[in-house]
């Protein structure tokens, strides 16, 4: 889709995001001439349309440049933000596009008081339109989506392009995360990283199961003992000349997720394949860190693998040993995520990173706790998390922070077998979960865990999500490294 500075041609919708104050007095509003906002003024004195938030109203417009009139609400005006005209805006796009109109104006000069428009605006764009429809059969009904042209009059060439390869970055991720088990599987997922790192680049490095061996990467063999399709350990590294930073990406790969010999309930395993969304948003990062040319050096680590039962799977009571030593009491197979990460983590530190952020969609405890919408934050560090919550802040991908302290839940970790054990009570696992990882993070590195099992899968479109695999952190990552 083509972003272009608004001028006088001829577009099939209009946009108009107007709050509640805006209607009130639109008599000033700019950018439409005397006749299309007459019009507008009738209808908003007629209550057609009042700017309450979530509105939508269409009206065919006849003897106008224009085909068709969108009105959009934003609300009042004290509490609209940025985030919330982000997702108007895809919202907006969305409803054009899916109404065949094939190019839109829209008018945001009244909205620039807000920071980062143009950039939203890229963004907006770039997320409106996806959804994961390959594998249904298009009949002669089949309509596309139509809308490929947007005019602003808010044009800010940089941050456009900016805004669309955050969106861009996401959605690769979503593509990646959408394909079921019997698509990507842990093989496949290393190609795909091979793919990008030579299309952008950068140096990348997969173990097989024989160098994880040799490497003593023991939580991730365990996970992937049961499958036919074995485990890889993947490391990418965009290096430009002079960076002066180095930051580490970590993520959870686990291509499908049966629960291993603890297997899952039936309707626990659908979405499953979404257990490799951390893994796959660390792909999209690096890809979205070289499309962005930044001036950072950035590791992507991903830890890939297949949790199946079989008579080859690792069992309840069984004792792993991780890559920096610590050895693991197996009290539940289904706890996989925590035994790939604690490898990965492991080797994330031995780089010696400026801050390591993993993300992975870790714990069913922590949807509970704070539902499908906002991820759990965990971080040994204040600045690396006052900076990490100010871009989630940014580009609307919410966090919420809990504590990485707990006496109570640490004695939990310990085993009367083992260093440690992989699963404690029922109270308290998110915690328990990154306490556990933290075991694994070298001393004195800035670390950030990322639990995204709650906003990971959406079971309805709203705003920039489409049903499906939101790959809910792209953006948050990549302008975290965007504003060091």
């Amino acid at each position: 889709m083509r972003i272009k500075r608004l001028s006088d041609q001829a577009a099939d919708a209009l946009l108009l995001l107007l709050r509640e104050e805006d209607t009130e007095n639109f008599s000033y509003f700019s950018g439409l001439d005397t006749k299309l906002r007459d019009f507008v003024m009738s209808l908003i004195s007629r209550k057609d349309f009042t700017g309450k938030k979530g509105s939508l109203i269409k009206v065919p417009l006849f003897d106008s440049s224009f085909k068709n009139l969108y009105l959009l609400g934003l609300g009042k005006k004290e509490k609209c933000g940025i985030n919330l005209i982000r997702d108007s805006l895809a919202w907006g796009f969305r409803k054009i596009g899916r109404e065949r109109n094939k190019t839109a104006s829209v008018i945001l000069t009244h909205l620039s008081e807000y920071k980062e428009l143009a950039l939203t605006l890229g963004e907006a764009s770039g997320l409106c339109s996806y959804v994961f429809d390959k594998y249904k059969s298009k009949d002669e009904n089949y309509e596309p989506f139509a809308l490929e042209e947007i005019y602003s009059d808010i044009y800010a060439e940089k941050e456009i392009s900016t805004g669309e390869k955050l969106a861009s970055a996401q959605i690769f991720s979503r593509e990646l995360v959408n394909e079921p088990g019997c698509v990507i599987y842990p093989s496949v997922l290393a190609e795909k990283a091979q793919e990008v790192a030579k299309k952008y680049n950068l140096d990348c490095e997969v173990w097989d199961e024989n160098k994880l061996k040799s490497e003593h990467m023991g939580g991730i063999l365990a996970v992937g003992s049961g499958s036919k399709n074995p485990p890889r350990f993947i490391h990418l590294t965009y290096k430009p000349q002079g960076a002066t930073k180095k930051i580490a990406f970590v993520g959870k790969g686990i291509t499908f997720d049966s629960g291993g010999l603890d297997i899952k309930p039936e309707n626990f395993m659908t979405t499953m394949k979404g257990d490799k969304t951390g893994a796959c948003n660390v792909l999209a990062i690096m890809r979205g860190v070289a499309e962005l040319g930044l001036n950072v050096e950035v590791h992507g680590f991903m830890s890939v693998a297949e949790n199946m039962p079989s008579g080859s799977a690792y069992r309840p009571d069984d004792i792993i040993t991780a890559r920096n030593g610590k050895t693991i009491e197996i009290d539940n197979t289904d706890a996989e995520g925590r035994l790939v990460l604690a490898d990965a983590l492991c080797a994330a530190s031995e780089i010696k990173p400026d801050a390591i952020i993993d993300m992975a969609t870790l714990t069913g405890a922590c949807m509970v706790a704070l539902g499908k919408w906002r991820a759990g934050l965990f971080c040994n560090d204040e600045k690396l998390a006052e900076d990490f919550s100010a871009s989630s802040d940014r580009r609307g991908e919410l966090l919420w922070r809990l504590p990485l302290e707990d006496e109570n839940i640490s004695e939990t970790l310990k085993s009367p077998y083992a260093d440690l054990i992989n699963c404690g009570q029922r109270y308290g696992g998110a915690i328990f979960a990154a306490l556990f990882l933290k075991e694994f993070v070298g001393k004195d590195i800035p670390w950030a865990h990322v639990d995204i099992a709650g906003p990971d899968f959406k079971d309805k479109e709203y705003g920039v999500y489409s049903k499906g695999a939101s790959a809910f952190g792209v953006r948050t990552c990549l302008d975290y490294l965007l504003n060091l």
